[in-house]
C-alpha cells in the first residue's frame, strides 16, 4: 500500500517536472532558448562583468578616504552578525531546513567583519586588536557557523 502510494506520488512528480508550459508540446524553438537563459547565469555574468570594475577601482580609489558614517556602518555589520547568529542557533536548535542558509550568511558576515577591521585599523594597537579578534573569535566562529552550515545540509529530509 505505502509503496504504490509513493510511486504515484513520484509519477505526479515527473509529470509536474516534465511538463512543458501549454502551447510548446513537442519541443518548440521558442522554449529551448528560454532553457538556454537560466536564472543560473546571471550571477555568472555578472561575476564576469565585475573583473574589469576591479581593474578601474584598483586605479581610482584614493588611499584613504574619510567616512562620515563610519559608526553606523560597523554597528550595523555587527547587528547584521547578531541576527544571523541568533537565527542560526535558534533555527539549528529547532533542526530547521533554514539553518544552513543562515549559517552561511552569518560565516559570510563575520569573514567580512574580519577583512574590514584587519584592512582598516590604524598602525599599533589598533592593528594587534584587530588581529587578536578576527584569529580569536570571528575567523573561528565563521568556521564553526560553517561546519553547522554542512551539517545542516547533509542532514536527511523528512
Amino acid at each position: 500500500m505505502k509503496g504504490n502510494h509513493e510511486r504515484e506520488e513520484s509519477e505526479q512528480m515527473s509529470a509536474l517536472i516534465t511538463r512543458q508550459p501549454r502551447g510548446v508540446e513537442g519541443g518548440s524553438p521558442l522554449w529551448r532558448v528560454r532553457r538556454r537563459y537560466r536564472m543560473e547565469y546571471v550571477p555568472v555574468a555578472c561575476g564576469l562583468a565585475l573583473l574589469p570594475w576591479l581593474a578601474v577601482l584598483a586605479n581610482s580609489l584614493p588611499a584613504a578616504a574619510v567616512a562620515s558614517n563610519w559608526r553606523t556602518v560597523w554597528i550595523g555589520l555587527d547587528a547584521a552578525e547578531a541576527v544571523a547568529l541568533i537565527a542560526t542557533g535558534l533555527l539549528a536548535v529547532r533542526g530547521h531546513r533554514l539553518q544552513p542558509l543562515t549559517a552561511t550568511a552569518a560565516a559570510t558576515l563575520l569573514v567580512v567583519d574580519a577583512w574590514f577591521d584587519t584592512m582598516t585599523a590604524a598602525p599599533g594597537a589598533d592593528q594587534v586588536s584587530a588581529a587578536a579578534m578576527a584569529l580569536g573569535a570571528e575567523l573561528p566562529l565563521a568556521a564553526v557557523c560553517l561546519v553547522l552550515a554542512a551539517r545542516g545540509h547533509a542532514r536527511p529530509t523528512a
